[in-house]
């Protein structure tokens, strides 16, 4: 059973008539016929009932309709999907990314990929750059946004975020009454920061910015999530320093104030291995278009 030879039935059950049918199928009558004859002989049973003045679809022709519309309406659905993976607007990308990225550009980015691509799926990590780094190598994620910089010859990156650092104090510290912070002022203040091991990079440059600005950092303890850091300041423990964009709204408790430090920016970058598939190639190309630079 062929679908040319369902859709000349699909069409001649809308027509009932065998030169209008055979019309817009752009064969000849006798063809038409000929495939209907062949339908029904397959089938063991007419599925219309016809004379010299009228078409009409039989029992068996009704009970046939339905089903061979959806036979038809699934093939098409089969071969747009097909058309859409081959095009990179369908299947399942693995994504890994810092936590950090949950406050602002993860769900831009989300919100932007279904709306242009809605076949496309998403796994997502929550992972530490370095474990990121190594998933990638194992083929084990697609991409991933880690905290730049990284040395790794193997994985390529692009930056996709930068933004400047802010500090959080307990809300009656007395560098509240800062408007702004300067590096120096930190100087007798012990400050949470993020541990090295889970962003080398991100945290070798960090020191070294600040030691520009004349301020050896003395580092109360390193954490491994901003989060964590937060709730810490928060009950009154000390102080910490984080990207701008790492806190999606300030908790009860809290002061924010802007880290002047104009020579030096957190940087997040999407790292892949390959662009090796088409859907890794549509998803770079949505990514990289939502570069974004904060540092007001």
């Amino acid at each position: 059973m062929e679908l040319k030879t369902l859709r000349s039935f699909v069409v001649l059950a809308e027509e009932l008539h065998f030169g209008r049918a055979a019309g817009r199928l752009c064969i000849v009558q006798p063809a038409l016929s000929m495939q209907i004859k062949v339908l029904e002989e397959e089938l063991g049973v007419a599925l219309f009932d016809r004379d010299r003045h009228k078409v009409e679809l039989s029992a068996a022709g009704k009970i046939f309709l339905p089903e061979a519309q959806a036979t038809l309406a699934q093939a098409q659905r089969a071969m747009q999907r097909v058309k859409s993976a081959d095009n990179g607007e369908i299947g399942l990308i693995r994504l890994g990314f810092v936590s950090s990225l949950l406050p602002y550009y993860l769900p831009r980015l989300i919100r932007e990929l279904h709306a242009q691509y809605p076949l496309i799926e998403l796994e997502l990590k929550d992972m530490p750059s370095p474990d990121q780094l190594a998933a990638l190598k194992e083929n084990k994620l697609d991409f991933g946004f880690i905290r730049l910089p990284i040395e790794n010859k193997l994985v390529s990156t692009h930056p996709v975020l930068e933004e400047s650092f802010i500090v959080v104090l307990p809300e009656n510290h007395p560098l509240c009454a800062n408007e702004v912070i300067m590096p120096l002022d930190l100087v007798d203040y012990p400050t949470f920061i993020l541990a090295r091991r889970f962003a080398p990079g991100f945290y070798d440059e960090f020191l070294q910015a600040l030691k520009r600005n004349g301020l050896t950092l003395q580092i109360l303890q390193e954490l491994g999530e901003f989060t964590t850091m937060i709730a810490l300041i928060a009950a009154g423990m000390g102080i910490g320093i984080i990207p701008r964009l790492a806190m999606a709204a300030k908790p009860d408790h809290v002061a924010v104030r802007e880290l002047c430090l104009p020579d030096h920016h957190s940087r997040v970058g999407m790292a892949w291995v390959a662009l090796d598939s088409a859907i890794k190639r549509t998803f770079f190309e949505a990514a990289t278009q939502l570069n974004t630079v904060v540092s007001a």
